[in-house]
């Protein structure tokens, strides 16, 4: 089946998820530096939740760009991404109103863990694909940002009831290492399949 609509329900909840994100932050009632103060940690939340949904888009265009034609089997993989990715709000205030505290931590964290499985399920369903070229699966390759973010996961929701900063910075680590579009597909896209 054509891919158009898939693309364009999953545009629509990305979306919808960073509407939600900056719709949930509550503006201050003072006119000066000291009003945002007490923000820092939902700004902060807010900013790096929004660079993950854009890291997940991006990257979800890119995918899919590298396919012509999708099953009914991606469908469900494709709403388990999105499944996740629409707890990104709900996590993201957590964590930010209670000023980081390690439980609403490591839940964010167990988010993004879960979004990140889901994301390796999708690309497998699509590597599935009857008539699946090898083209896509050699960019993919070895995809060792997929096999290492879930392992920086898994020990910063530990590192949330050890130290906050820590976790905070795995985290980080994570996005920083996804913040260029997935370059193996973009290399395919360029080079044919």
């Amino acid at each position: 089946m054509n891919k158009t609509r898939l693309e364009a329900f999953s545009d629509g909840v990305i979306a919808i998820i960073i509407t939600i994100m900056v719709l949930e932050m509550k503006v201050p009632h003072g006119s000066d530096w000291q009003a945002l103060a007490p923000l820092w940690p939902v700004l902060l939340s807010y900013v790096l939740s929004f660079v993950y949904v854009g890291i997940y888009w991006n990257n979800h265009h890119h995918l899919l760009h590298a396919v012509h034609k999708i099953s009914g089997a991606v469908l469900w993989p494709n709403l388990h991404l999105l499944f996740w990715l629409s707890l990104m709000p709900f996590a993201t205030g957590w964590m930010g109103e209670n000023h980081f505290a390690p439980l609403p931590v490591a839940v964010y964290g167990g988010v993004l863990v879960m979004a990140a499985l889901a994301w390796v399920l999708l690309q497998r369903a699509l590597l599935c694909l009857p008539g699946a070229n090898t083209g896509l699966a050699q960019a993919l390759g070895r995809d060792w940002k997929g096999k290492v973010s879930p392992v920086i996961y898994l020990a910063s929701i530990g590192l949330a009831f050890v130290h906050v900063g820590l976790s905070l910075a795995g985290y980080a680590l994570v996005a920083a290492l996804w913040l260029v579009p997935d370059r193996r597909i973009e290399h395919h896209l360029r080079h044919g399949e």
